[in-house]
């Protein structure tokens, strides 16, 4: 059963300067593995703005209650490079009240937009 469905946008360049203008924000946003490649070299802005559109996207597919950090929510790629999501904290609390089992993670950028849609599943 469908509990949930969040999808966002956000303009690449727009999130770019938001990020050089407060240095901190990306510690607000994302935990460490997420700002990282594999290969320990920082990921692109258009990946990263993927990512902050993916936890908008989740927030909405949970109702978009207050109080959920953006760091107990973790998007990582699998082997397969398939998306996918790691929630603790305040997100897996939300979303086990709502009765989330499984989530569907989609992400995209082109033309300077990043996007993202999340199902939540029960």
């Amino acid at each position: 059963m469908i509990i949930g469905v969040g999808i966002d946008v956000a303009e690449i360049e727009r999130f770019d300067a938001a990020m050089r203008r407060t240095p901190l924000l990306a510690a607000r946003l994302f935990v460490e593995e997420e700002l990282l490649l594999p290969d320990g070299e920082r990921r692109g802005i258009a990946s990263l703005a993927a990512r902050f559109a993916a936890k908008e996207a989740l927030a909405k597919a949970l109702g978009a209650p207050a109080g959920l950090l953006w760091t107990d929510a973790e998007v990582y790629v699998e082997d397969s490079g398939r998306p996918r999501l790691r929630v603790r904290g305040t997100v897996a609390a939300r979303a086990a009240e709502l009765g989330v089992e499984h989530w569907h993670v989609s992400l995209s950028h082109d033309a300077g937009i990043a996007s993202a849609v999340v199902i939540a599943e029960g």
